[in-house]
């Protein structure tokens, strides 16, 4: 049986070498962006935290990596209801090497395949890292006060009931947002499916767990900005893979007299919003707060990161620029305002993944050309006015599923384990109570007895 799964029909056209080989790297870059955020996350609390903190990132490649290849693919990819996919891939069953034919006898009848030229088990292992990155970023609203037990069983039901059906709706076969027979919602890498999904999630997992109880009286900076700056720049790297990568080819076509690379395009697209997004953060602090700073310029670099991931792979390199422009100045001002709502969201997640994601979306409705993408459509700059209403619309749906779906969820898990540690574990440090270790040596260091 095993056999059977991995070979391909002697019939079924060969995998591209070339196009495989992008889809293989680019999937390590993304599980590479999972230690980066970890490390990005991590430098912003306490020292006595930091390990509980870096593990709610890395658990996610444990837990994603085996429930992915059991229910969460098949649950996402296969062909099912406009909502949902079926279980006829569980456990990869059917899901070899194949690189055409595993979607035929489904609506719409054309599309026979997610991507003609790699095998099918390269792009569940795309997928893959999707699905491992998504809830881990939720981990940075409620740092420093869930119990590790509470988070794993959160993760573990959330990127199975909330993440597979957005996942779903938005790039499967017969999604009901997406452009394979649904509403026809444009997003390139995640824009809704991760971001909005997450940023939401984050907000909803921050009011239900309640503050920190340093919160806000007692916050202390940020422990170890080099290590932000070392997420940053990880999370920058492996985005070229989240976003280039989900072009799924590397390949050149044409678009009326217009030549279209969409893999080339999405990684201008990535890397021009990125730096956008940083510039914009850092002439933000220099005028309204003097200096501009380190944490300002990862911070800002991460909301472009965030707003053109929707868009990348149907915008032209001036629009990228405006995505990062604008999305950085939203998400700005989103921290600012968060403070003053007195929402614990510990280290801005919805405020940056919510927020931007929200405005990526909306910005691609008025950004994309087909001009740069034929497998796309025209936003509103192009005279498709109707674009907005249907990426809004996708916006909407996203917003009530995660916010939904993460307070059943949520308030089960209080019901039965609990979510949050004991207040004396609070103040001792997560990273002892709650994995009987620390980073910095500081309590199991050898002293010297008199």
């Amino acid at each position: 049986m095993g056999s059977a799964w991995a070979q391909a029909p002697a019939t079924a056209p060969p995998a591209d070498t070339g196009d495989t080989a992008f889809m293989l790297i680019s999937s390590a870059l993304v599980l590479l962006m999972t230690p980066g955020l970890a490390f990005f996350y991590g430098g912003f609390v306490r020292s006595r935290n930091i390990l509980n903190t870096l593990m709610m990132s890395f658990v996610l490649m444990a837990i994603v990596g085996v429930t992915w290849v059991l229910w969460g693919y098949s649950l996402s990819f296969a062909p099912g209801l406009p909502f949902i996919g079926g279980l006829q891939w569980f456990g990869l069953n059917g899901v070899g090497l194949e690189t055409t034919g595993y979607l035929q006898g489904s609506e719409p009848a054309n599309v026979v395949s997610y991507a003609g030229t790699i095998p099918h088990q390269a792009y569940m292992i795309y997928q893959a890292m999707f699905a491992i990155i998504t809830p881990a970023l939720i981990s940075g609203a409620i740092a420093e006060r869930m119990s590790f037990r509470a988070y794993c069983l959160f993760v573990l039901l959330w990127s199975t009931f909330v993440y597979t059906p957005l996942a779903h709706m938005v790039w499967a076969k017969g999604g009901f947002l997406g452009l394979y027979g649904g509403l026809g919602a444009l997003d390139f890498a995640g824009g809704t499916v991760v971001h909005i999904s997450s940023g939401v999630s984050a907000l909803v997992a921050a009011i239900i767990l309640g503050p920190r109880k340093t919160h806000p009286d007692r916050l202390s900076p940020p422990h170890n900005v080099t290590f932000i700056l070392l997420g940053a720049g990880l999370l920058w790297f492996g985005w070229f893979g989240f976003n280039a990568g989900s072009a799924l080819s590397v390949a050149s076509s044409t678009s009326g007299n217009f030549i279209t690379n969409p893999a080339t395009t999405a990684f201008v697209a990535t890397n021009t919003s990125a730096a956008a997004g940083a510039l914009m953060w850092l002439i933000l602090e220099g005028v309204l707060r003097g200096k501009p700073t380190a944490v300002g310029a990862a911070t800002g670099a991460v909301a472009g990161l965030v707003g053109i991931t929707p868009a990348a792979g149907f915008v032209t390199p001036l629009a990228s620029i405006l995505i990062g422009f604008i999305t950085a100045f939203v998400c700005f001002y989103a921290v600012s305002f968060k403070h003053k709502l007195n929402v614990d969201d510990a280290l801005d997640t919805y405020p940056v993944h919510g927020v931007g994601g929200t405005v990526g979306a909306i910005l691609t409705a008025f950004f994309a050309t087909a001009e740069v993408n034929s497998g796309g459509k025209n936003g509103v700059l192009k005279g498709n006015f109707g674009e907005l209403g249907v990426e809004l619309a996708a916006i909407v749906i996203a917003y009530v599923i995660a916010a939904a779906g993460t307070w059943i969820i949520l308030k089960i898990i209080d019901a039965t384990v609990g979510l949050r540690v004991k207040e004396e574990a609070e103040y001792q440090g997560l990273d002892i109570n709650e994995h009987g270790e620390e980073a910095y040596n500081s309590e199991f260091s050898d002293r010297i007895v008199p």
